[in-house]
């Protein structure tokens, strides 16, 4: 079953966020991670405003998920995440179509 990160990033330095985007999606396609929605414009229908990129990235499973996000590959792009960005990170697991 499919899992998904959401991420809800505001950028704090563009070069470091770059490099930590740079990073990351190696690690991503790495462990099987596809890109779904990578900072394209977000519309506000209700809550409040969002940050400045929503980042959703879909797994072929959560045990290979979290396999990259503990991996030593990832371990390298949160070096620059620290001090480039601030977020919110989610898994969540897939539900198949009833």
């Amino acid at each position: 079953m499919s899992a998904y990160v959401i991420s809800e990033v505001d950028v704090k330095d563009a070069a470091g966020f770059e490099a930590y985007r740079t990073i990351a999606a190696k690690a991503i396609a790495h462990y099987g991670g596809r890109y779904l929605v990578r900072g394209g414009v977000a519309e506000v229908v209700e809550g409040e405003p969002p940050p400045n990129n929503i980042i959703v990235v879909e797994f072929p499973s959560m045990r290979r998920l979290r396999e990259w996000y503990a991996s030593a590959e990832y371990a390298e792009a949160l070096k620059h995440r620290r001090t480039a960005l601030d977020r919110r990170l989610i898994f969540v697991e897939g539900v198949p179509p009833s």
